[in-house]
């Protein structure tokens, strides 16, 4: 009698558990023959807020992710944000279609990602579905999300966004690692900006100037984060890391400076890929490829603020 009931019980659980509603809901969406994405929603009426997420720099997939690089930051931000009813749209980066298709374009543009950034914004604007649009650009995607933003978006978000130009970046580094390659290589970015392309670089910085690259390089390099984001007439958040390798706290406050009115939130412990690192540089590198670990609560809440 006792297992007729425990059966009997189970089988009415059963039809309540399969009523329950998911929290969220997630669709696939072609946006151009080169952007396709996730859109993600909260599961209630009222989502009219939309946020256009653009990843970083290299093969970057909709979800943060790369080879040898998994941590499913991009994805993580879009389930914070649904949790706060605002609904985003990640991408995977051109790149990713073309691998996954055989078909790489080796004279990819850095125009063509402001091309794809444009392409997804005029889609939901298109749509007229939200009654705000907001771009979130992390890394790469910060320069590329200003250029992108207009009079159709309600709010740019700098993500762990650089201040420097990408021959910049690359000086500096040449310059701390191997210093008697760096007027090598500033002769060959003269060349690069001037539009032209060289085969007259040393084999050491082969990997930087490889003539398939050349052509990215160089239209990447017309374009100053400084200069671009000073441009911006609408709402900006600035968000910065404290443990962040790659871009400093300072270059986020040059940014801050390029366009007073922004707002500037720098996380303590926070790194590149938003994670929280209480260690050092190791946890730090490690951090990249750990996709147990969760974004910081300071960041959401500093997105959802701002946003709403």
């Amino acid at each position: 009698m006792k297992l007729y009931y425990t059966i009997l019980c189970l089988c009415l659980a059963f039809p309540t558990l399969a009523q329950e509603q998911p929290k969220t809901l997630e669709k696939e969406i072609e946006v151009s023959p080169f952007v396709d994405g996730s859109l993600l929603e909260p599961n209630e009426s009222n989502k009219n807020i939309l946020a256009i997420i653009i990843g970083d720099y290299g093969p970057i997939d909709r979800n943060g992710n790369q080879n040898f690089q998994k941590n499913n930051n991009l994805k993580k931000l879009a389930h914070g944000l649904a949790d706060n009813g605002i609904s985003s749209f990640r991408y995977d980066k051109r790149i990713v279609k073309q691998i996954k298709k055989g078909r790489v374009n080796a004279r990819m543009s850095f125009n063509d990602f402001i091309k794809d950034a444009n392409d997804v914004v005029n889609y939901f604007e298109k749509q007229a579905t939200y009654k705000a649009i907001y771009i979130i650009g992390h890394g790469q995607g910060s320069l590329v999300g200003m250029l992108a933003a207009n009079e159709k978006v309600s709010g740019f978000i700098s993500l762990a966004g650089s201040a420097k130009s990408i021959d910049q970046v690359i000086l500096e580094q040449i310059e701390q690692t191997a210093p008697g390659l760096a007027p090598d290589a500033q002769r060959v970015f003269d060349v690069l900006k001037s539009g032209k392309t060289t085969i007259d670089f040393p084999q050491a910085l082969s990997n930087i100037f490889s003539l398939d690259t050349q052509d990215f390089m160089g239209s990447w390099m017309q374009y100053n984060p400084t200069a671009a984001i000073s441009t911006l007439t609408i709402p900006v958040l600035i968000i910065n890391g404290t443990n962040d390798l790659q871009v400093s706290t300072e270059e986020a406050e040059q940014l801050q400076k390029a366009l007073p009115n922004s707002v500037l939130v720098n996380i303590t412990n926070m790194n590149h890929v938003l994670f929280i690192i209480e260690g050092g540089d190791l946890e730090n590198s490690k951090s990249y490829n750990e996709s147990f670990r969760t974004l910081p609560p300071e960041l959401m809440d500093a997105l959802v603020k701002f946003i709403k």
